[in-house]
């Protein structure tokens, strides 16, 4: 049987010293960037794997805990919908058995905060929200052996097990529904292009245009709210006044374009068709209420917490990464 790698033969790997190595595992800020690339580098490698201590108790899952991590600033988990519903159903799912849950919101600029805690035995397992590119925690998950499940598709290069929406799909669906419709000056406004499931949107919305022969379309970028929805709707009439379709990532973002279109005196639909994406209740109460593309967000969370749920029973990791379908729902406002 080969050897199993240890920490000191990973630092020696990367060039470093073994206090460095441990200090990238750990989530030091003392740590440069070139550095943590290098250790990842050469963990991925070797196939180092971290040996977690054993945690007291009889073993019996009222033992473990589980953390649920959104990779955002705290302010986005109390405002939008999509992660209440997200953190409510993983939450269901674990008291059936007898599983707390823990949550944490881990931003770019405040990982470093919420990774020694998560790497250094505190959890025995984490379900991953919004994992984005060149995010310091999605890295240093990947490789410190705990059970982790991401709920989306993570981003390219990252090793980890997930579930993801059928978003390129989804895209597909609203942008042929336009083009049924008869729009032909037709825009986007996407979500954040470091955020896997914002692109593949897009992609599928673009790609499919594309194929019926249609030009480049303009495309505004927000972060799913309200006000960047409002900001990149003006973008969108400025650059092309006589649009007569939108296609937004969110359904808030719609929402913020429809109010948008209606200061600026174009009526939704009749001058301008409006589809989001999430099937949110806001979707429900816009006036005119939002055509949509719905994702199944309690099966999104219950499937992803299953998984994790198997992953933490088992030496040996669940890797199917099922994807669960998108449909079109057609209301007023398309």
């Amino acid at each position: 049987m080969p050897d199993v790698p240890t920490l000191a033969q990973v630092a020696a790997e990367a060039g470093v010293s073994p206090a460095t190595a441990s200090r990238v595992l750990t989530g030091s800020v003392r740590v440069s960037t070139s550095t943590r690339r290098q250790v990842h580098d050469a963990i991925s490698r070797l196939g180092y794997v971290r040996h977690r201590a054993p945690r007291g108790g009889t073993g019996r899952r009222c033992d473990l805990t589980v953390a649920v991590v959104v990779c955002e600033p705290s302010q986005r988990l109390f405002t939008e919908p999509f992660y209440a519903r997200m953190i409510t159903t993983a939450e269901e799912v674990l008291t059936a058995h007898g599983i707390p849950l823990t949550v944490m919101t881990a931003s770019s600029a405040t990982s470093t905060i919420a990774t020694p805690q998560l790497v250094a035995g505190g959890v025995d397992g984490i379900l991953l929200i919004g994992a984005r590119e060149r995010h310091p925690l999605v890295v240093t998950l990947a490789a410190s052996g705990i059970p982790v499940r991401s709920a989306g598709r993570l981003p390219d290069g990252v090793d980890m097990p997930y579930v993801d929406m059928d978003n390129h799909d989804g895209g597909r669906q609203a942008a042929e529904h336009l083009l049924l419709g008869g729009r032909r000056a037709i825009a986007a406004i996407a979500g954040p292009p470091g955020l896997p499931a914002a692109r593949d949107r897009l992609d599928g919305f673009t790609r499919t245009l594309s194929l019926a022969g249609m030009p480049a379309i303009p495309v505004a970028y927000g972060d799913f709210t309200h006000s960047s929805g409002v900001h990149a709707a003006q973008w969108l009439l400025r650059r092309m006044p006589h649009l007569d379709a939108i296609f937004a990532a969110s359904d808030v973002m719609a929402a913020a374009a429809v109010q948008t279109l209606r200061r600026a005196g174009r009526r939704v639909p009749d001058d301008v068709a409006v589809i989001g994406f999430d099937d949110a209740p806001i979707a429900r109460r816009t006036s005119p209420t939002l055509t949509t593309v719905r994702q199944p967000v309690e099966e999104f969370a219950a499937t992803a917490t299953r998984l994790l749920l198997r992953s933490m029973g088992s030496s040996d990791p669940v890797r199917d990464n099922p994807t669960l379908p998108t449909e079109l729902v057609v209301r007023e406002s398309a």
